[in-house]
């Protein structure tokens, strides 16, 4: 199925609302959130700016779904639009968050569009996805801010959100640890279904999932084992 051009195609579509995005999400989106598309869902955006996203999503899922926005700017009330939310407070304030997970949560998707520094994006993270349910999509946009020391990040930066996904790769992996002590298993690694690198844009799925099973299969027969994770000092599987 071709994917629909909801999102490339909102640009001309657009009132005296200022949308601002890279062009180049537009078409991730449009094929990332092809399933999405018309379902009454529970979104989640961080940042409204001008509030021209607001149309843009409300316009792409189900008339029922559940929209909320944040933003630090208490003038972004005024943009709130029938069957959405606008919520105000400070996306790094950790009581804020909670408040909006409990209140507004739990999410399919969320977006994070807000001030863009690394406290912002690693705290907006940390807080809001345990209100991201299973198969939902946690998205981080604008993370070529990670290289700008002024926005807190810098190249290889330890303090950036892009080496803190880069992270998530690893707890994600840490099934397969050898090193107990210096890399144990974490709690992540039940969670993570996937992490995408955009250019700009990181994506986390979230997949609630027991260890890993490798199966060996052959006449019809399947045989299911998880020694993978179980046999220390491994040269090869094969």
């Amino acid at each position: 199925m071709t994917p629909s051009r909801h999102f490339q195609s909102f640009p001309a579509r657009t009132g005296n609302r200022t949308l601002f995005k890279m062009e180049h999400y537009l078409e991730i989106y449009d094929e990332m959130l092809a399933p999405y598309q018309g379902k009454d869902l529970n979104f989640l955006e961080i940042g409204i700016y001008k509030g021209g996203s607001i149309p843009m999503w409300q316009g792409f899922f189900g008339p029922t779904a559940k929209l909320t926005f944040l933003d630090i700017d208490p003038a972004c009330r005024a943009l709130q639009t029938p069957g959405t939310t606008v919520e105000i407070g400070d996306q790094s304030d950790p009581v804020f968050l909670n408040r909006i997970g409990q209140s507004h949560g739990p999410f399919d998707l969320i977006v994070d569009d807000g001030g863009h520094k690394m406290h912002q994006q690693i705290t907006s993270f940390q807080h809001l996805w345990p209100s991201l349910k299973d198969r939902g999509l946690y998205i981080v946009e604008d993370t070529h801010t990670s290289y700008w020391p002024g926005f807190g990040g810098g190249f290889r930066e330890p303090r950036s959100f892009i080496e803190f996904a880069k992270d998530l790769i690893d707890r994600m992996h840490s099934w397969y640890t050898e090193d107990d002590i210096g890399f144990p298993l974490h709690p992540m690694a039940r969670e993570i279904g996937g992490i995408r690198f955009h250019d700009s844009m990181v994506v986390i799925e979230k997949r609630l999932k027991e260890p890993p099973v490798a199966i060996t299969a052959a006449n019809g027969q399947t045989n299911r084992s998880r020694r993978m994770l179980e046999v220390r000092g491994r040269r090869s599987i094969f």
